[in-house]
């Protein structure tokens, strides 16, 4: 299973820094969520669109919506970047939203697959929205260190 470890960094140039570490972010130097298999593209749009009431066309084309930042032919590990829609969606979701989005997300096809029922990915949902508040109460962005 891939290795999706989400955080917050200043600025992109921060973020793709992380690749010069062994190992990922470090949970010392940055806040940090690891959840494996909730990739940064497909289900995080997925995510946006059920949060924003958009759809995942529009939610995959959002500027930082599923950016790669590094070079993955070069890498086994990159980063990719979190949409700022999705970033202020899940800092300012409240619980009741959370769980009216666990159940419509944990039916895609991407969360299926892994088992992830709405009881976990409502639990993931809170991870990222305590990581998306943190970040922006420390005008910070959100981005993904995927390792295959």
């Amino acid at each position: 299973m891939v290795t999706c470890d989400y955080f917050s960094a200043s600025d992109d140039d921060v973020a793709v820094r992380v690749l010069d570490q062994p190992g990922g972010p470090n949970p010392s130097v940055f806040d940090v969520v690891p959840l494996k298999g909730i990739d940064p593209v497909v289900v995080m749009a997925q995510l946006e669109a059920i949060l924003t009431g958009c759809t995942y066309d529009e939610a995959s084309e959002r500027p930082r919506a599923g950016q790669v930042l590094s070079s993955p032919e070069a890498e086994s590990a990159f980063i990719v970047s979190v949409s700022d829609t999705l970033q202020e969606a899940l800092a300012s979701a409240t619980h009741s939203s959370l769980v009216e989005a666990a159940g419509p997300w944990s039916e895609t096809d991407e969360l299926r697959q892994y088992g992830i029922t709405s009881d976990t990915a409502l639990e993931v949902l809170v991870l990222l929205c305590g990581l998306a508040s943190r970040a922006r109460s420390a005008g910070l962005r959100l981005f993904c260190w995927w390792a295959l």
